[in-house]
């Protein structure tokens, strides 16, 4: 197998264990345990999905000082794929919510690094081969969506989304994909930038970028709309399933592969990514990242009406929106962070904004939405109209608040590169 196609296995298989637990964990947890002691089971599965921004927090900087002084960065990318592995099989043993909150953290604090440390790797790789990198791994990297994709299909095709058999699935391919990043081409540890000061590797330094108006303003709402994006993941398998408790509703196919629908969201983030160089040469950076706020608000519109029977077309909607939402934002808003930085702190500025979408926005998201669907529960029954309302009229505030107060001149002359 050529290199290409080694590196194409591994972006599949990167992304593919995720979605082999990511979206039906919420939906299991719900069906399954009780909430912990003092809360609602809703806040319980919101704390659990906040758990990976927590890791996310730390452990890719950890591992990441390792790949780079200590041991070949691929070795580190395996070994994390099999510790995460060996610990979510221990999800299936969780007995309620508070043991699986454990579980997903500790799994978290060893995946959530190999994203960051598979595109390290692959960059590393293609440069060792002479690729043109930025050409290159585009193409390479889409594989990883479609691996997600396939592993939502199977989890819910098999109906393992209801029971623990998901967690075996995704333990088995972690340790796997563990493995064979073993099998990569070396990318030795070079003891590169010894000089940094521990908070320079912490990506501590970008913190300076605080003190200018338009990017800590930038920031902010970076992690606003990072709270919005962790929203679905946690529930929106959860509130279909939740419609088979309905007679006119059980058996439908959105509730039995409500996972399935799920999976749309994703295959239109694949399509909208390939429109975002014209919206931004149209538009800028500024409307385009209003218009992933506005996709957001229908995203939560049109499941508040939705369901799987006659409103299935509103469903159906939301998930094609997501696509918008999803990349207008976190494209966009990596290359505003690429433009408007110094080259000097770059890398930890595109690490703040990670930082801020995927750490500290998750944790904010976990307890917001979790909290919302604990306030909208009675005698154990989810008023998910009210819900979805609560979080579109969010989306909406926040946009509102974008489009006044972030200041920024588009000028259509730049040129936008999209390809990393």
């Amino acid at each position: 197998m050529n290199i290409k196609n080694r590196l194409v296995l591994m972006n599949f298989l990167q992304f593919f264990v995720w979605g082999a637990w990511l979206i039906s964990l919420g939906g299991y947890m719900g069906q399954t345990f009780g909430p912990i002691e003092g809360s609602s089971i809703g806040l319980s599965i919101g704390r659990t999905y906040g758990s990976m921004g927590w890791a996310s927090l730390f452990m890719p900087a950890l591992l990441g000082i390792i790949a780079d002084k200590y041991l070949s960065a691929q070795k580190v990318l395996g070994l994390s794929h099999v510790i995460a592995g060996i610990v979510i099989f221990f999800a299936t043993k969780a007995t309620n919510s508070t043991e699986m909150y454990w579980v997903i953290f500790m799994t978290s604090c060893f995946y959530m690094p190999t994203i960051a440390l598979n595109n390290s790797v692959s960059y590393a790789v293609l440069n060792k081969f002479e690729f043109d990198v930025q050409k290159t791994f585009t193409p390479i990297r889409v594989w990883g969506t479609v691996g997600f994709v396939i592993a939502m299909w199977i989890t819910d095709l098999t109906d393992w989304k209801s029971g623990t058999m998901q967690f075996v699935f995704a333990s088995v391919a972690m340790i796997i994909t563990g493995l064979l990043s073993f099998t990569l081409p070396d990318v030795p540890a070079e003891n590169k930038n010894n000089n940094q000061t521990l908070s320079s590797r912490f990506g501590l330094d970008s913190f300076v970028l605080f003190k200018q108006k338009k990017m800590a303003i930038f920031f902010v709402f970076a992690m606003l709309l990072g709270a919005a994006l962790q929203i679905t993941n946690m529930f929106g398998d959860t509130f279909i399933r939740d419609f088979g408790l309905d007679p006119a509703y059980k058996g439908t196919f959105g509730v039995e592969h409500s996972v399935f629908i799920i999976s749309l969201s994703q295959i239109s983030e694949t399509l909208f990514i390939l429109t975002i160089p014209f919206f931004l040469k149209r538009f800028g950076i500024k409307q385009v990242m209003l218009f992933s706020m506005l996709a957001w608000v229908l995203r939560f519109g049109l499941f508040g009406i939705g369901n799987p029977g006659s409103g299935v077309i509103f469903l159906i909607l939301s998930m094609i929106v997501y696509g918008m939402a999803f990349d207008f934002f976190n494209i966009s808003g990596s290359l505003f962070v690429e433009k408007e930085t110094d080259s000097k702190i770059r890398s930890s500025a595109q690490g703040l904004f990670m930082l801020m979408t995927n750490g500290v926005g998750a944790i904010i998201g976990g307890e917001f939405a979790g909290r919302t669907v604990g306030y909208f529960t009675h005698n154990n029954k989810v008023q998910w109209t009210n819900v979805w309302f609560s979080f579109a009229l969010y989306a909406l505030i926040v946009a509102i608040l974008f489009a006044i107060i972030f200041k920024y001149k588009h000028n259509p002359k730049d040129v936008v590169s999209v390809s990393h």
